[in-house]
């Protein structure tokens, strides 16, 4: 198979969108390349515009959005010029995408053997017998049997659609290959497995790839550039490696700046406050200056132009002007791609953005009498057959679990998808009854509880749940989502409740004006103080929260992380914190519990846990993590 040789040069893409009479604009003036063989990280926030840009160049923006300007050119071919069947000849074949969710990219009516077939049809005119023996042969290139041929998607582990999804893209042969977030909903192991196959089709055929994704360590290890994007401006553009020993604009350090290390264990995560301005803003300067610690007046009155600081290093900041070579020209957005080799590693220039603040109040002392002692859990579930639904065995969810959480201690609970932890948590809690074991709570058996003094119990204990959205009861206002489980389990007047909800408001950091709104009309990071201000309501002992951070982009990761450091400081609250996040186990952990196939395989202090772990499967989600946990 010969390589490709295409080159993707995108210059002063702008998207439009018509809304309700409203021209928003969330790419304005997107522009770089992509060579033969090369991965280039498009990083930032949500509502930056990445994945809009992505379907800007595959022509398959959403229903009111439109091209406004710019030009997309792979190889030799202005993609926005041909028509609409020779881009369909295109979009599929030498330029491919795969979607974040691959179970809404799957037809869940088709084989995957179907569905590769659809595209070598398509796209290589491959007869039955050919296209049977090619879609056997890229299944096996991804890494799955050739029995999955007959599967349907939901036959398949999340892993394993990513890469039936990834086959079906290949089948066209692509030249250049647009990943979007490909990694976000999957375990450490799974992420790290699928990098790697990327990385590898790319290097054998020799492929461009765009990888889209908000996750630093991510683009660190896939990338050989990264494009930085901000508000639908690319803010910062350099080679990966230049990028993370010098970044130059304000954002990408306040990236950086956010992310939770084993090194910053006990201090405060720089914040990054505020929100990504929406696409229906106005500016007339910076588009970064409301949440740049380093504004000045002329942030807010021009807007930056790119500057090339060093050799192929750019930065759209007025701070870079006096950091650009003398040989340098200024290019402002409508002006050619940046291109170039990265230039000799610097430090960071703005002290403002180091962490390194101890956090608040004085560190709380974790207990010796356990808040929640778990002893020999098991939650066994019954597999039925036959016309008459007998028990033929069982699936042993949770095999013979111990553990304790104190007072003023954070044990996370680590391991791949599958391996129990949510059902450990929701065993915990009685909301589904465990098969044998014991789980004492504040020195009280759970099992001996019933009725209404099992009802009591809840309120010393709390869950946060993954997905604030689906957890909050979108037709009631936030301040009756707070009142409902003081109404239930705490015997407070009317005007108590409602101080009790602004004292919480407050605790959470947000507005009281929040208690007569809606969720829908907060963002993720809001929505995920909603619940924890909820689970705080009835003043709770334990909270287990269930991958609270998981969805969130890393700088507002860093604000919640923060806030439950706080409130367990202040508290002296005992977290279960159930995540695959290494990093985030790294900085907020004092102990950590290695959970695989039900059981509980390694436990131990955190830091020596992560750095001398002892069991081969701690090893390998180690091994697996990108960033290797994000420790300095």
């Amino acid at each position: 198979m010969s390589a490709p040789v295409s080159k993707l040069v995108v210059e002063n893409l702008c998207v439009e969108i018509d809304a309700g009479g409203r021209v928003l604009k969330p790419v304005d003036g997107v522009s770089f390349e992509i060579g033969p063989n090369e991965c280039v990280a498009l990083l930032g926030e949500s509502g930056c515009g990445k994945s809009l840009t992505a379907l800007a160049l595959m022509r398959l923006l959403p229903e009111g959005g439109r091209v406004a300007s710019g030009s997309v050119r792979l190889s030799d071919d202005d993609l926005f010029a041909l028509a609409e069947a020779e881009m369909g000849e295109v979009r599929g074949g030498r330029l491919a995408m795969i979607f974040q969710e691959p179970q809404t990219s799957l037809n869940p009516v088709m084989t995957v053997a179907e569905q590769i077939n659809e595209a070598l049809a398509a796209h290589r005119g491959l007869n039955d017998v050919a296209a049977a023996k090619e879609a056997a042969r890229l299944l096996r290139a991804v890494g799955l049997g050739d029995d999955k041929l007959a599967s349907y998607p939901f036959q398949l582990s999340g892993g394993q659609r990513q890469r039936a999804l990834i086959a079906m893209m290949l089948a066209g042969e692509p030249e250049l290959l647009i990943a979007d977030e490909p990694t976000t909903a999957l375990d450490v192991t799974v992420q790290a497995q699928i990098l790697k196959l990327l990385k590898e089709l790319q290097q054998q055929r020799g492929m461009s790839l765009l990888l889209i994704t908000h996750d630093l360590d991510v683009a660190h290890d896939m990338a050989d550039r990264v494009a930085v994007m901000y508000a639908g401006q690319i803010v910062e553009w350099a080679p990966s490696a230049a990028l993370y020993t010098s970044p130059r604009h304000p954002y990408t350090q306040k990236l950086f700046a956010v992310l939770p290390r084993l090194d910053r264990r006990g201090e405060r995560l720089d914040s990054l406050p505020g929100r990504v301005p929406g696409p229906d803003s106005v500016f007339s300067g910076c588009r970064f200056a409301d949440r740049c610690p380093a504004v000045f007046e002329r942030c807010r009155l021009e807007a930056p132009a790119f500057h090339e600081t060093v050799p192929g290093h750019w930065s759209r900041c007025h701070l870079a002007e006096a950091e650009e070579p003398t040989s340098s020209r200024v290019r402002h957005a409508h002006q050619v791609t940046p291109t170039g080799t990265h230039g000799a590693a610097e430090s960071l220039r703005f002290s403002a953005y180091e962490s390194g603040v101890p956090l608040a109040g004085a560190p709380s002392a974790v207990s010796l009498s356990p808040v929640l002692d778990v002893r020999d859990l098991a939650v066994h579930f019954p597999i039925r057959k036959g016309l008459l639904r007998r028990t033929v065995g069982q699936v042993k969810a949770v095999d013979g679990v111990s553990l304790q959480v104190s007072a003023g201690e954070t044990l996370a609970l680590v391991g791949e998808s599958g391996c129990g932890k949510t059902t450990l948590a929701r065993a915990i809690l009685r909301l589904i009854e465990p098969t044998t074991g014991q789980v004492r709570l504040l020195d009280e058996s759970l099992a001996d509880l019933s009725g209404e003094g099992l009802r009591r119990k809840r309120a010393q204990m709390q869950i946060v749940f993954q997905d604030p959205f689906s957890s909050l009861n979108p037709r009631m206002k936030v301040g009756e989502i707070l009142a409902e489980g003081m109404a239930a389990l705490l015997s407070l007047s009317a005007s108590a409740r409602l101080q009790r909800i602004a004292n919480l408001l407050n605790q959470v950091g947000l507005p009281e004006d929040a208690a007569s709104r809606y969720p829908h009309e907060f963002s993720g990071g809001q929505r995920q103080r909603i619940a924890i201000a909820r689970a705080l309501a009835v003043e709770p002992k334990l909270l287990i929260l269930d991958e609270p951070t998981s969805a969130l982009d890393v700088s507002v990761q860093a604000q919640i992380l923060n806030l439950l450091a706080d409130l367990q400081q202040k508290h002296g609250l005992a977290y279960l914190f159930i995540t695959h996040n290494l990093s985030v186990v790294s900085y907020l952990a004092h102990r950590v519990a290695v959970m695989r196939g039900g059981k509980i395989v390694e436990t131990g202090d955190a830091e020596a846990l992560l750095t001398r772990p002892e069991h081969a499967y701690t090893r390998l989600l180690l091994d697996s993590a990108p960033g290797k946990t994000g420790a300095a």
